[in-house]
């Protein structure tokens, strides 16, 4: 399964998103063989990962801007979501 792998790491964000939900239409459609399913699950949980490990990624890249007690800008430090 290494070439899908490799195809996989090669889509966008975007382009894999958009094919992650073309498979979930196709798995929520129930007009799937069972062995096509297994393959569009397997697929799906791929592009799933990819499309973490780059939001993950780009959160890494996120900064805040810091203000000092006088309001103006002090620096920057890592984005914390929590």
């Amino acid at each position: 399964m290494p070439d899908q792998d490799d195809a996989i790491s090669q889509l966008s964000f975007e382009a894999a998103l958009k094919r992650l939900e073309e498979i979930v239409r196709r798995l929520e459609s129930g007009e799937e063989s069972l062995d096509e399913s297994i393959r569009l699950y397997g697929e799906g949980d791929a592009l799933k990962k990819q499309c973490e490990a780059r939001l993950e990624a780009a959160q890494a890249r996120i900064e805040k801007i810091q203000f000092g007690r006088d309001g103006q800008p002090s620096g920057t430090a890592l984005f914390d979501p929590a």
